[in-house]
């Protein structure tokens, strides 16, 4: 039976003490225990910065690739194995800003993938630039005057495009994320998870104390209605003095591979190649 210590890889942990994507970590182990799959039938993707170095701190499947550039990946690996549990572990900058484009035609298309994104509101990795998702008047070394900008409304333009799984976790409940990663993981198309994630080093705002006095869990008693999408709306713009966390929509819809009929056909990883010849296709490049 496979343990969090099984998932613990060799390479040292680069974050800060007191990161939030400890818990984001933490959190994923344990959702990856409890799903009871081998470490080989589970893919871990992601592009660059803090949050894109957690598949390096976990022993299973990992490709790591470009700013941005998860989200194909991650759909393509699904589409050749669809065995495969396929998970991406993006950042705010890395999903919204760089990969801003694919990740609005992956909400579309919906493969059957989770999506986690470390949502600390700042660029960490390239030292405190302001992301997609900061709050307007945040003052940092590159926004002196604090940001102007609107932020991006990740969880409403999800909803919008018609995402099947919205929630939000927060990096400090470890038990309550590592539920939502199951749920996500469970739901078959596109689930997104956006984690309130501290930067205890460029954001000074959004701290662990910051956010305990706001986060609030939205579906402990059970009364509300996830599969409304006006409510889901409503509760994913609420944000200052409280902010939810929990799966705020969830509708299950036709994944990408069976709106495209992949269920009736062979895995591109099982088709035999023996006898493939390649020789023609070869020529066109050489």
């Amino acid at each position: 039976m496979l343990e969090a210590k099984d998932l613990k890889s060799n390479d040292e942990i680069a974050w800060c003490p007191g990161c939030g994507n400890f818990g984001i970590l933490n959190a994923l182990k344990q959702a990856m225990v409890q799903l009871g799959r081998e470490p080989k039938d589970i893919l871990l993707v992601s592009g660059i910065g803090q949050a894109a170095k957690l598949p390096h701190y976990i022993k299973c499947n990992c490709f790591n690739g470009l700013h941005g550039r998860a989200l194909p990946v991650a759909t393509a690996a699904k589409l050749a194995n669809r065995q495969l549990t396929v998970l991406v572990t993006t950042g705010d900058g890395d999903c919204y800003g760089e990969g801003g484009n694919h990740f609005i035609h992956a909400v579309r298309r919906n493969p059957d993938i989770t999506v986690i994104v470390h949502d600390n509101q700042i660029y960490g990795l390239t030292k405190g630039q302001a992301s997609p998702t900061t709050d307007p008047g945040f003052v940092t070394k590159f926004q002196p005057s604090g940001v102007v900008l609107e932020p991006l409304h990740s969880l409403q333009m999800a909803i919008v495009l018609g995402a099947g799984f919205v929630a939000r976790g927060y990096s400090t409940e470890k038990d309550h994320l590592s539920w939502l990663i199951l749920e996500g993981i469970k739901h078959r198309g596109f689930s997104l998870i956006d984690v309130l994630q501290p930067c205890v080093t460029f954001n000074r705002k959004n701290t662990h104390e910051w956010y305990a006095e706001r986060v609030y869990k939205v579906n402990d008693d059970g009364s509300y209605p996830s599969g409304d999408k006006a409510a889901a709306l409503h509760k994913a713009a609420e944000w200052g003095d409280r902010i939810p966390i929990g799966i705020l929509y969830q509708m299950q819809k036709k994944s990408y591979e069976e709106n495209i009929g992949l269920y009736d056909r062979i895995p591109l990883v099982e088709e035999p190649i023996e006898n493939t010849d390649i020789s023609g296709i070869l020529k066109e490049f050489i």
